[in-house]
C-alpha cells in the first residue's frame, strides 16, 4: 500500500476539525496552558481517533461508496485498497489512540471505548434516520469533552466542557448537512437518509444556519460564563463571522466545509486561549 493511498484513505487533515476543539477543552480546564507532554499525548490520541472514524466510515460504507459517482473513487470501492488493508490501518489506529489514552491517565483509558462507540454508530444512522447529522456532530463534540477530562482526570465539574461541546455538536452538524447537499439526488435514490434528501437544499440550508445560529448562541455562553475577557471578544466575532461566512459560501462546499472550519476552530481555540490567559 502507498503512502499517498494511505493518507487519501483516513484524511489525516480532517484532524484540524476536532483537534483545536480537544485543545480548547484542556486549556479551559487547565484555566491556562497544558504541559508539552499532554499536549502530545493528546495530539497521537486525537490522531488514532481520528484514524479510527475514517476507517470505519470507510469500511461500513464501501459498498454505498461504490454506487455513488462522488465516492466512488475511494480507495476501498475504486480497489485502490484491499479490505485486510483497511482492517490494519484501523487497528493500527485503535493501537495509538489506547496507548495515547493510558498515558495520559487510567481515568481515560476508561471512558476512551465511549468515542468509539459513537464512531461505530453514526455510519449506519443514515441508513434509518435523517439525524445522522447529529451523529456526525456528536463524535466530534466528544473532542472538548476529552480535552476536560485528559486534564482533570474526573468528571467532576465537567459543565463548561459540556457547553463547549454542545457549541462543537450544533456547528459539525450544520457544516455536515452542508456537505450532505452534494450528495441530494444520489441519496433519494439510494434510499438514505439525510436532511438535504428529506426536505431539499433550501430547507436544508435553512435547518443548517439555525443550527449555526445556536452553535453561536452556545459560543455566546462560553464566552460570558467561562472566558470573560474583552481581550478575547474580537475572536468572538471572528468566530461568528466565518459561521455567518459558511454559508454565504454554501455553494462552493470545499471552501464552507473544509476551509472555513478548520479556521473556525482554531479561532476558537485561540478565544479560549487568550480568554484564559488575558483575564
Amino acid at each position: 500500500m502507498q503512502v499517498a493511498t494511505l493518507m487519501r484513505f483516513i484524511k489525516i487533515e480532517h484532524t484540524l476539525f476536532s483537534l483545536p476543539m480537544i485543545f480548547s477543552g484542556a486549556f479551559l480546564a487547565a484555566g491556562g496552558g497544558i504541559s508539552w507532554r499532554l499536549a502530545g499525548l493528546m495530539l497521537l490520541a486525537a490522531v488514532g481517533a481520528r484514524t479510527v472514524a475514517l476507517a470505519l466510515n470507510r469500511i461500513i460504507d464501501r459498498e454505498i461508496d461504490k454506487h455513488n459517482a462522488r465516492t466512488a473513487i475511494r480507495e476501498l470501492p475504486a480497489g485502490r485498497m484491499k479490505m485486510f488493508e483497511a482492517l490494519a490501518v484501523l487497528v493500527a489506529g485503535l493501537v495509538l489512540y489506547f496507548v495515547s489514552a493510558e498515558l495520559i491517565g487510567r481515568f481515560c483509558l476508561i471512558w476512551s471505548p465511549l468515542p468509539l462507540a459513537i464512531f461505530v454508530f453514526y455510519p449506519y444512522m443514515k441508513r434509518f434516520t435523517p439525524l445522522a447529522h447529529f451523529g456526525v456532530g456528536l463524535g466530534l463534540g466528544m473532542a472538548p469533552l476529552a480535552g476536560w477530562v485528559a486534564v482533570t482526570q474526573s468528571l467532576n465539574n465537567l459543565l463548561p466542557g459540556v457547553v463547549l461541546a454542545f457549541f462543537t455538536t450544533l456547528w459539525v452538524a450544520g457544516f455536515d448537512i452542508i456537505y450532505a447537499t452534494l450528495d441530494e439526488e444520489f441519496d433519494r435514490q439510494a434510499n438514505l437518509y439525510s436532511i438535504p434528501a428529506r426536505f431539499g437544499k433550501p430547507t436544508a440550508l435553512r435547518i443548517s444556519g439555525l443550527l449555526h445560529a445556536l452553535a453561536f448562541a452556545a459560543l455566546l455562553l462560553v464566552f460570558a460564563l467561562y472566558v470573560r475577557s474583552l481581550a478575547a471578544l474580537p475572536l468572538l466575532g471572528i468566530a461568528g463571522f466565518l459561521l455567518y461566512l459558511e454559508h454565504a459560501k454554501a455553494n462552493d462546499v470545499e471552501l464552507a466545509f473544509f476551509k472555513i472550519n478548520a479556521v473556525l476552530g482554531f479561532v476558537i481555540f485561540a478565544m479560549i486561549v487568550v480568554g484564559v490567559n488575558f483575564p
